[in-house]
């Protein structure tokens, strides 16, 4: 089975771009489902139903989130409502939505879990405990293969989280740096990793933010009103390539492209 996990959509640029190359994307490369981080998929920061909507209909399976989630107020009932529509778990059971859902495709079911880092992050559930919770809720019902979006800042916390999940689940993929990693590779127990996707958002940016108002902000460090950038769209991501009686990873493609 072919997996595509796609890193952070940003603003309407990523997510109209998205819309445009998917379809093609998936069908030249035999893809069989599809995750992508959608935190930032919203115009500003966050998601909303209507990104959300637009990301499920460009043909992505399952949408998972991040820091960012919980900005728009207005989205909270969706999180609810809609189980392939992520949060990070380790932000505890008061939190609106689910940081994990599986996915029966008939032949095979899929887990797909999304937790969140917390070095230079928010003071969340410790991250590997909650990983070992959801891989045993997973397994008690049935999936064969388990996807983790590891949403963090600390390339030294998403390497240790990897780790710890190699031969447990079949894929640990990072989120949230916006900035494809060139550490793409098969842990010794069949476990795909990279330490971060990359993005879906302008090329000439800083993580999807026209590159003077960072500038500006980083040397005044006074408040800045950030605007998306716009131009070349990066359209970054991953194919885990699973074997579907064992779980475990067989091959990776890099998905790196311009549009």
């Amino acid at each position: 089975m072919k997996i595509l996990c796609l890193g952070d959509v940003v603003s309407k640029l990523g997510r109209e771009t998205l819309q445009k190359v998917l379809p093609n994307l998936k069908a030249e490369n035999n893809i069989d489902f599809c995750v992508c981080n959608g935190e930032n998929s919203a115009d500003g920061n966050g998601i909303l139903k209507q990104t959300a909507d637009l990301l499920f209909s460009s043909g992505v399976d399952v949408i998972t989130g991040g820091n960012h989630t919980f900005r728009r107020k207005e989205f909270y009932e969706y999180l609810e409502e809609n189980e392939f529509c992520l949060r990070p778990q380790n932000y505890g059971e008061n939190a609106p939505g689910n940081g994990m859902c599986v996915f029966d495709m008939g032949r095979v079911k899929i887990a797909v879990i999304n937790i969140m880092g917390v070095v230079f992050l928010e003071p969340l559930d410790n991250p590997f405990l909650t990983l070992d919770r959801c891989i045993d809720e997973a397994e008690k019902q049935g999936c064969k293969i388990i996807l983790v979006d590891f949403h963090a800042e600390a390339t030294a916390e998403k390497k240790s989280f990897g780790y710890y999940a190699n031969g447990r689940v079949s894929a640990v993929f990072g989120t949230h740096t916006h900035t494809q990693t060139n550490d793409l590779q098969i842990f010794s127990d069949g476990t795909g990793y990279i330490t971060d996707l990359g993005m879906c958002g302008a090329k000439h940016s800083v993580l999807g933010i026209k590159p003077e108002l960072a500038i500006q902000k980083q040397k005044e460090h006074l408040p800045v009103r950030f605007e998306n950038a716009e131009g070349e769209c990066l359209i970054n991501g991953v194919i885990f390539e699973i074997d579907e009686t064992t779980g475990k990873c067989v091959d990776t493609k890099l998905i790196n492209l311009t549009v």
